[in-house]
């Protein structure tokens, strides 16, 4: 199982809220092994602290740095929402892109995310992507 599987990327959402974006985000995570439910309380706290919100219509919810206890390993969920979600501030989000990382290892998933979704034409081909496979080719392909 990797970082990264269809099993962990849902399409075409329709939220009505960024908490329930948030949640999506983490039982995905929780489904596939990588986190404990009580994770997704800390992806929740997390953005009530400080907005995960990276620009470019892209949200990256992870939990706190006391959720650690919470994680099994290292996996990245994708919620596509084509309407979009309020993030806050006029923010809009997209794509919700859930993390949980062991140790240090989110910091090299952040990165490489940040450097995709900064090119806006990234995003837009992410948010139209039609299967999980293009998704994930997209983003596997470093677009």
């Amino acid at each position: 199982m990797g970082i990264l599987s269809k099993d962990k990327i849902i399409l075409n959402q329709k939220v009505e809220t960024k908490r329930e974006a948030i949640e999506l985000a983490g039982k995905l995570l929780v489904k596939e092994n990588h986190v404990s439910e009580e994770y997704i309380g800390k992806m929740i706290e997390r953005e009530e602290d400080l907005t995960t919100y990276i620009g470019n219509g892209v949200a990256i919810p992870h939990g706190t740095n006391d959720a650690k206890q919470w994680i099994r390993s290292t996996g990245i969920s994708i919620v596509q929402i084509p309407d979009g979600v309020d993030f806050g501030n006029g923010n809009t989000a997209y794509l919700v892109i859930g993390i949980a990382a062991v140790g240090d290892e989110h910091l090299e998933i952040l990165s490489n995310l940040a450097i995709i979704c900064a090119d806006e034409e990234n995003v837009k081909k992410l948010i139209q992507a039609k299967s999980a496979e293009e998704l994930i080719a997209l983003l596997e392909g470093g677009m």
